[in-house]
């Protein structure tokens, strides 16, 4: 699983293309189901001493003007209803196993969305949108202030991609969580265009899926690498699980690691 390296030294965890997607010689997409990602079989989760979001409050943020009055206007109401719901449910009480000294990991809460009317670029780097997103909380006043627990769940819109240092969306990566310092959290959320990013799903839940893989390492794992982190493999709770899945409350989530029962779960 590639680790990326911020700015600060510590790694970006990236959510992987499916490795049953491939490209015909025509350039049509094949997409093989059968094919996964397995748990290494020294899979085990350290903790850093770093710090966790224990009762985490996302707040969503839909970039383009096609959330509001274009094709994609369903998407936001759909994704906040899955917030809500699963912020409040089992995915959460799965976490407990992580509780440390200091952090005890609870229900979370969604505390408010946007839509960004203003298109973003065609292609953004993960610099363009930590500068986006400090200009937003600096002046757009529906944006609630950072804090310990503050999580910003940042979609993009269909057909713009997001690059990272040489890689890209829909290349290389289907979503990832990362830093601004320790005090602003965020999550970045591709348009899955894609076959590599839709797994064989439907968009909305191509769409959950990865973002409670993203959802429960930011959790577990606030500043990567500095919180539950497998050392020896480079990965958090979701990436050793990736593309494995269930239904909770009605929605498809991925499984995540569990160190208590040495498995996915």
């Amino acid at each position: 699983m590639s680790k990326k390296t911020q700015s600060h030294g510590g790694p970006i965890q990236i959510v992987p293309l499916h490795p049953g997607a491939s490209s015909a010689a025509d350039g049509t997409e094949i997409f093989d189901p059968s094919k996964a990602i397995a748990a290494p079989a020294s899979a085990q989760l350290t903790y850093q001493g770093g710090q966790l979001l224990s009762g985490v409050k996302v707040f969503t943020i839909f970039w383009g003007p096609s959330f509001s009055n274009g094709n994609l206007n369903g998407l936001p109401g759909q994704l906040n209803a899955f917030f809500d719901t699963i912020l409040k449910g089992a995915l959460m009480d799965q976490l407990a196993e992580y509780n440390t000294g200091a952090y005890k990991v609870g229900k979370g809460t969604r505390i408010g969305s946007t839509i960004i009317q203003a298109a973003s670029a065609t292609t953004v780097t993960d610099a363009d949108i930590q500068a986006a997103l400090q200009s937003w909380l600096g002046s757009n006043p529906d944006f609630p202030k950072a804090d310990a627990n503050t999580l910003y769940f940042i979609y993009l819109a269909s057909g713009v991609t997001v690059t990272m240092q040489g890689e890209g969306s829909c290349t290389a990566f289907c979503g990832y969580h990362a830093n601004i310092g320790n005090s602003i959290f965020y999550a970045v959320m591709p348009y899955p265009d894609c076959a590599g990013c839709l797994g064989g799903k439907a968009v909305i839940d191509a769409l959950t899926g990865t973002s409670s893989h993203e959802l429960c390492e930011a959790i577990t794992d606030a500043v990567p690498g500095s919180g539950w982190y497998d050392e020896g493999n480079n990965m958090e709770i979701g990436d050793i699980c990736a593309w494995q899945f269930k239904t909770v409350d009605g929605y498809n989530v991925q499984l995540e690691w569990s160190n208590q029962r040495n498995a996915c779960i």
